[in-house]
């Protein structure tokens, strides 16, 4: 049995991991061409967005898996169907579920990579894509970190720590050196808007520091010309799937700490969460659907069954987390319900196909003599 389920497990990580790397080439590629009309802006290079689309595979690639280990899972075992392996197999008298288990099993394998690559690698890599891209179109540097938003405007260095709707921004740090890299004047805002093309401050506390002295300030409002930008921000802005778990934790707790929404990243932080059950679901859902299609025999057939199912999950996940925010429903209610069904789906599929396949049924559909025939 361990070498049937070998050759099973390697049939289907085979054929999961060919899927994978084509679906990342062709994504890859139609990204590459988004940005090449981003390129002459600033100093962005055609090298440059080659850069950032190479630092965003891990999260391409990440993103991607779920879709890819359902349609692996269905080439992998088609192919077996296709070449009568899988009649012996049950002939020999392997039951349906062992077939299952052997197919999870390299499943949890490849699991296990695209996790290590969705925690460890994608987030990096996503923050120096958006870093490079950002520095490459404005000139300016800047950077998220867990301390908020940094950029260097100049001889000034900016720190914003919270990052608002409608270009509003709060708890601004601005530090403006001299010419000898000394702190010459350290400016907090507690809020600040951007409009007419310049930012307004409010809530302003200024210290100057002065050869002998130092000088504080407070003024309700003022405005603030400098070459940061709202879209230099929106640049560095991960999506909250890009982030790894351990910062998703870490940023509801500081959301929350200042009375903000955290819809968004709880919803992201339960899809990281239900992100092995989704995966675990679609390819419990390839083996009936091998079974069920039979007669599909073709490559192109199984990978548009595949395809299909992929797409319908997508849609049933975005459709189930925009209710579960306008319902307010628990977002680990609008983040799980799309892979339930996708499991629901997998074990009416699993009992229609065992119903086919048992030898009831087929004592059943075999032709009965009447003694007066005889």
């Amino acid at each position: 049995m361990r070498t049937l389920d070998r050759y099973i497990g390697r049939t289907v990580a085979g054929a999961s991991a060919v899927v994978i790397a084509f679906l990342v080439a062709a994504f890859t590629f139609f990204t590459f061409l988004e940005e090449l009309s981003d390129v002459g802006r600033g100093s962005y290079s055609v090298f440059a967005a080659a850069q950032f689309v190479l630092l965003r595979i891990p999260a391409i690639a990440y993103q991607l898996f779920p879709i890819a280990a359902l349609i692996g899972a269905l080439l992998g075992l088609g192919t077996l169907v296709a070449n009568s392996e899988m009649v012996a197999v049950r002939a020999a008298g392997v039951s349906l579920g062992h077939t299952i288990l052997a197919v999870m099993k390299a499943g949890v394998v490849l699991l296990i990579i695209a996790i290590l690559v969705g925690e460890l690698l994608a987030p990096r890599a996503e923050q120096s894509a958006r870093s490079l891209r950002s520095l490459a179109l404005t000139d300016q540097i800047a950077l998220k970190t867990r301390n908020g938003f940094w950029a260097r405007d100049g001889s000034s260095f900016i720190n914003i720590r919270t990052l608002l709707p409608g270009d509003r921004v709060e708890h601004i740090y601005i530090y403006e050196f001299d010419a000898a890299n000394r702190l010459r004047v350290s400016t907090y805002a507690k809020a600040a808007q951007y409009t007419g093309g310049q930012w307004l401050l409010t809530d302003i506390e200024q210290t100057s520091f002065e050869e002998d002295s130092i000088r504080v300030q407070r003024i309700a409002r003022a405005t603030w010309e400098s070459l940061l930008r709202p879209e230099l921000i929106g640049m560095l802005i991960i999506h909250p799937n890009h982030l790894s778990t351990w910062d998703l934790v870490n940023y509801i707790g500081y959301l929350r700490n200042n009375s903000q929404e955290t819809v968004r990243y709880e919803q992201a932080l339960w899809s990281k969460l239900a992100y092995p059950l989704t995966t675990a679901a679609m390819v419990f859902l390839a083996v009936p659907l091998v079974f069920a299609s039979a007669r599909v025999t073709r490559v192109g057939g199984r990978v548009a069954i595949g395809s299909l199912a992929g797409v319908a999950f997508h849609l049933i996940s975005e459709a189930a987390e925009h209710l579960g925010v306008v319902f307010d429903l628990s977002p680990a209610v609008s983040v799980l319900a799309p892979t339930l069904i996708v499991f629901l789906a997998g074990l009416a599929l699993l009992y229609r196909v065992s119903w086919i396949h048992s030898p009831r049924r087929a004592a059943a559909a075999r032709p009965r003599h009447s003694d007066k025939a005889r």
